[in-house]
């Protein structure tokens, strides 16, 4: 199994300008990677999850377009706000999740935008314990 997403992990957008760290939420039965930071399950793409990758370039975001509009067609990056439409994917299941589909370092999730959101960095492991 590649190795799973967890709290920590570095993550970049295709249309953001800086890195984000993902942040998992514990749910019952997850699986617990170098015995304290959750994996993160597929559906795990929420803003409390996927925080803001500093700009969007994005001219499929309404501020971006608005304010290049305002600069004369100069593209105007404007502040990022993730927003996820589908889940991590590809998924993991392992028993060690009790058969909860789990995000990997190699699950890629899309925003509404256009950007593509990857792991750039994954923790190190895993020890995994349940």
């Amino acid at each position: 199994m590649p190795l799973p997403l967890c709290t920590g992990a570095t993550l970049s957008c295709t249309m953001g300008l800086a890195p984000s760290v993902f942040v998992s939420t514990p749910k019952p039965g997850s699986l617990l990677v170098l015995g304290a930071a959750p994996a993160a399950t597929i559906d795990q793409i929420t803003p409390t999850n996927i925080p803001p990758f500093g700009m969007c370039k994005s001219q499929a975001n309404p501020t971006v377009a608005a304010a290049t509009a305002a600069a004369q067609g100069v593209l105007t990056p404007m502040p990022c706000t993730p927003t996820v439409v589908a889940p991590w994917a590809p998924p993991a299941v392992t028993p060690l999740t009790t058969m909860l589909p789990t995000a990997t370092a190699n699950s890629r999730c899309t925003c509404a935008f256009g950007g593509s959101i990857s792991v750039t960095a994954p923790l190190p492991g895993p020890t995994q314990s349940t």
